[in-house]
């Protein structure tokens, strides 16, 4: 069909209604998809370039069926009289500007026009579509219109294809938004070549097919297959409760699974101990500890828990006594405790290298909390109780199976009487003071635990684990039951909070040396307190002159790591600057048993003595160097 002649009257841009347009479209539709065609860049390749012009085409229609307020704001101009084509003016125009903006390069500093983008519609599958090849003349005219920019092939195409005078080409990119309109014409070329943009090889209505890269579209459609596969079971999981195999509480995000974590997270996968196994075991530890607590067959408080343990999230509270790892269990855990104990409920797991309380409130999981402690090692002696829960300053204990009876006794009154306290059938202690309470040493209360042919002192050292309290030469370490080892046991206490939150699994008190002080002032004792701890290589020593009459240790000496007054070097050497009653000053010093001699010197002291004890007079606030040597002649020096 041939065009309207439009070159003897202006042509306005907007159609009179929606279906003048739509008219026109289907009217004009072969020359319009041409005019796109050959305006959209080469760059694109001819099954893309083919796609677009359809595409810009069809979108070509306006929206709504009138719009003059379009004008006013610059978009369009209202309708002007006496037009019978508006419709195809207003499309055409339309066309023109999409296929110009499809030529501009996307880039990051604004965003794509919607011509920039691949079309939505028309779309083919598994073909590629092209225009008729041409002769040579047509293949030279297209590779000439691939060096023109997009203002060129639409000024080339309005003159040759549509058949406008030069002024109305002018107008007509002016409207297009051509920056340059008289720079387009002038690049459009020799009129001569015209009448080629009519021949089939530039009509993108008359196409042939070739199927796409099928080599490649199989590949495709296996890695789609595939994906789907992975899709649908992804959404499988998530579909289950809690958004995976169940709620997981206050835990982390889940990014990653494998079979072993899977096994450490499933609550149907931990062990639990037969209840009598503790009797016929050859260890008795925390493995030997049966499953105990009123929710112990709760499987989603169990699986929060290991959920928790595994990805404590943002809300949990985690701590872990010095030299305690913090990850995720290394497989099925052992289940010791899981029950209600005050206002939370409380589950205990054992690893084998580690005590892990998991704690939540009773009515939801926010303010989860979890605590590690380290109890590798452990035997009879140091696997009588942990700590449940710390209320208000009470504490609450979970006794071993084997402990038969249990007392609350205050280490400071060695002479008054046990309380005796009546643990639940599953071990738990009703709650009993705290050592120390409000911070002041007025008492210090300590379990004592029966069973398993002992009868054991322990005391709470703010840790999942209780502390063991010892008295004895190294290496002979024995249970606190006598009224003498009690009654040292009171002069030291006040001395614990020092090794506090240490990761301290036993404290043992050595009444190393006892000493007549000058002036007749009565005997002075020499006490060496050694704190072990679970990891073994940081134990705490301290060294405590008792001086007659005093209710409380001073320390004359600590370190922190030394072997001293333990098995492997039993033995230890301190001093103190001691006013007598008539107010003189002595350097008074004792060592243990292995010392033969002890010498002094410095700060207008000098002075020696044989034996392991020594009293020489000083001047008050003396600084002094202390020695000894032992008994196979070897020089020591004092605890630092």
């Amino acid at each position: 069909m041939t065009a309207p002649d439009t070159a003897t009257r202006p042509l306005p841009p907007v159609p009179p209604d929606v279906e003048q347009a739509e008219a026109a479209i289907v009217e004009h539709y072969p020359r319009l998809v041409r005019l796109a065609y050959l305006v959209l860049p080469p760059a694109l390749g001819r099954n893309r370039r083919v796609l677009t012009a359809h595409s810009l085409v069809q979108r070509a229609l306006p929206r709504g069926r009138r719009d003059s307020a379009a004008a006013v704001q610059g978009g369009v101009p209202g309708q002007r009289a006496g037009a019978d084509d508006s419709g195809y003016a207003y499309v055409r125009l339309r066309v023109l500007r999409a296929a110009l903006e499809a030529g501009i390069p996307l880039t990051f500093r604004a965003l794509p026009r919607r011509a920039q983008l691949p079309p939505l519609l028309p779309q083919v599958w598994g073909l590629r579509l092209f225009p008729r090849s041409g002769g040579a003349e047509e293949l030279a005219l297209d590779q000439w219109l691939a060096t023109l920019d997009g203002p060129g092939r639409a000024a080339c195409v309005l003159r040759a294809l549509e058949r406008l005078a030069e002024p109305e080409v002018l107008r007509v990119l002016d409207e297009a938004g051509v920056p340059d309109p008289a720079a387009a014409v002038a690049e459009s070329g020799d009129p001569a070549n015209d009448v080629l943009f009519a021949s089939p090889e530039f009509d993108p209505c008359v196409l042939q097919a070739r199927p796409t890269d099928l080599l490649r579209r199989r590949r495709l459609g296996r890695a789609a297959l595939a994906a789907a596969a992975a899709l649908a079971v992804c959404g499988a999981l998530l579909a289950l409760p809690g958004g995976g195999w169940g709620s997981d509480g206050a835990a982390a995000p889940l990014h990653s699974r494998n079979a072993a974590a899977e096994q450490a997270l499933d609550p149907g996968k931990l062990v639990r101990a037969a209840p009598t196994l503790w009797r016929t075991s050859s260890r008795t530890d925390f493995s030997t500890w049966p499953a105990r607590g009123d929710r112990a067959g709760d499987a989603a408080l169990l699986r929060r828990a290991l959920a928790v343990w595994a990805r404590p999230g943002s809300s949990v509270v985690v701590s872990a006594t010095p030299g305690t790892p913090s990850g995720p269990p290394m497989g099925p855990a052992q289940l010791l405790f899981a029950g209600a104990v005050d206002q939370a409920v409380v589950v205990l797991f054992h690893d084998g290298l580690r005590v892990v309380r998991y704690a939540e409130p009773r009515a939801g999981t926010a303010g989860a909390a979890l605590d590690f402690a380290r109890t590798d090692g452990a035997s009879a002696d140091t696997a009588t109780a942990l700590v449940l829960s710390r209320v208000d300053g009470n504490v609450r204990y979970l006794t071993a199976p084997w402990v038969t009876g249990a007392s609350l006794r205050d280490l400071l009154k060695p002479g008054g009487p046990a309380a005796v306290l009546k643990p639940t059938p599953d071990g738990v202690t009703p709650p009993v003071a705290g050592p120390a309470p409000a911070g002041s040493c007025t008492s210090w209360n300590a379990l004592s635990l029966t069973g398993d042919g002992a009868t054991r002192l322990i005391t709470d050292l703010g840790e999942l684990t209780p502390a063991r309290l010892t008295s004895g030469a190294p290496g002979a370490e024995r249970d606190v039951t006598e009224a003498a080892e009690l009654g040292d046991w009171s002069k030291i206490a006040c001395l614990l909070p020092s090794v506090r939150s240490h990761g301290v699994r036993t404290v043992n008190a050595w009444t190393y040396a006892k000493q007549p002080l000058p002036e007749g002032d009565g005997t002075a004792a020499w006490l060496c307190t050694r704190a072990e701890t679970w990891q073994g290589a940081a134990d705490r020593v301290q060294a405590q002159f008792l001086a007659p009459g005093s209710a409380t240790a001073a320390q004359a000496a600590k370190s922190e790591g030394s072997a001293a007054c333990g098995p492997r070097e039993p033995r230890v050497l301190a001093g103190v600057l001691w006013k007598s009653r008539a107010g003189q000053w002595y350097v008074l010093a004792a060592g243990s048993a292995q010392f033969a001699s002890l010498s002094v010197s410095g700060g207008g002291v000098n002075g020696a003595a044989n034996g392991n004890r020594l009293a020489v007079k000083a001047p008050a606030g003396a600084q002094v160097d202390l020695s000894g040597r032992l008994t196979d002649g070897t020089k020591a020096g004092t605890l630092r």
